[in-house]
């Protein structure tokens, strides 16, 4: 956070994570780490606004919220048109008359190699991450400033944004994307008291269970049985309930200095992701040539290229 810039959100205390008196909207939280992210947030104090295109799964969610003794409303609508990020901000205020907290989790998976993708498929992908999370934080920022109480905005990102992963051009794309977009808000919205971070999470889900090499651990997990250290830690998968206290962190007091950070979470690992970085410079007086970049390529920068892709060690280690 910039230098001379405080943060007080809503009514809550000055600091620690209790979040009574604040209201928050969860996209895409019928189900999954959406539904977790809303459940603890709701512990936490929050009214929430659950929203999901499925509206079995948000009534759900908002269900399980009131029978834990909390307060929730559901809007059943897609995001990335700006009519329901407006929807969802009116939601809070006509049921909370406030809003205090976003968090971005709405998404939908087309993998496919780039040849094989389809103009819908990125499309769809683009739209609900990256547009979704762009609409709904917008109207976010202008109800937070309306209310000049400052604000926490939580996106959601993935590991995929930052490595890159086979199959998941649109996904890791939109991921990336998303977390530049928290390092931008981060500045532009520094002044209002309004912090931006980018949660990078890992757990085991219904699309992670189709992955063929966690089909078994997920289906351990179903059971009940615990999961072996090498999956929560070398592989950070968990339960969606394990990356849930993160962004009760992020939506609290208590993170009030944090500001354009992308964290990961999962299982039992917390990391925190680097801003890209130069790793190799060199000049030459008067510029370059192709020879001359092929010289100084292989001398001082073929060491430090860079991997891509997601690497994990095995599951049997």
């Amino acid at each position: 956070m910039s230098a001379g810039v405080g943060v007080n959100v809503g009514t809550g205390t000055a600091s620690g994570t209790d979040l009574t008196g604040r209201a928050a909207v969860v996209t895409g939280s019928g189900r999954g780490l959406g539904r977790a992210y809303a459940r603890a947030l709701a512990a936490a104090g929050a009214g929430i606004v659950v929203n999901d295109v499925d509206a079995d799964a948000a009534q759900a969610t908002v269900d399980a919220i009131v029978a834990d003794g909390g307060a929730a409303v559901a809007v059943v609508a897609p995001v990335g048109p700006t009519e329901t990020a407006d929807r969802l901000v009116a939601a809070a205020v006509e049921e909370f008359g406030r809003l205090d907290v976003l968090v971005t989790n709405a998404g939908v998976l087309r993998d496919r190699v780039l040849w094989k993708t389809s103009d819908e498929d990125f499309d769809l992908v683009v739209d609900t991450h990256l547009r979704g999370t762009f609409t709904t934080a917008r109207a976010a920022a202008v109800r937070m400033r309306e209310q000049g109480e400052g604000g926490r905005i939580v996106l959601v990102g993935s590991p995929a944004g930052q490595h890159g992963n086979f199959g998941q051009t649109s996904y890791a794309a939109a991921k990336a994307g998303i977390v530049a977009m928290a390092r931008t808000w981060s500045l532009e919205l520094a002044r209002a008291g309004i912090t931006v971070n980018a949660v990078v999470p890992t757990a085991i889900t219904a699309m992670t269970a189709t992955i063929p090499v966690y089909a078994e651990v997920a289906a351990a997990y179903d059971r009940g049985e615990p999961l072996p250290r090498v999956v929560r830690q070398e592989h950070a998968l968990g339960g969606p309930e394990d990356v849930a206290p993160l962004v009760v962190w992020l939506a609290s007091d208590a993170s009030a200095g944090v500001t354009g950070q992308a964290i990961g979470i999962g299982g039992d690992k917390l990391s925190l992701y680097s801003v890209p970085q130069e790793v190799g410079l060199t000049f030459r007086e008067g510029g370059w040539t192709a020879d001359a970049i092929a010289e100084a390529w292989e001398a001082g920068f073929a060491p430090h290229q860079q991997p891509s892709g997601i690497t994990l060690p095995p599951l049997d280690a």
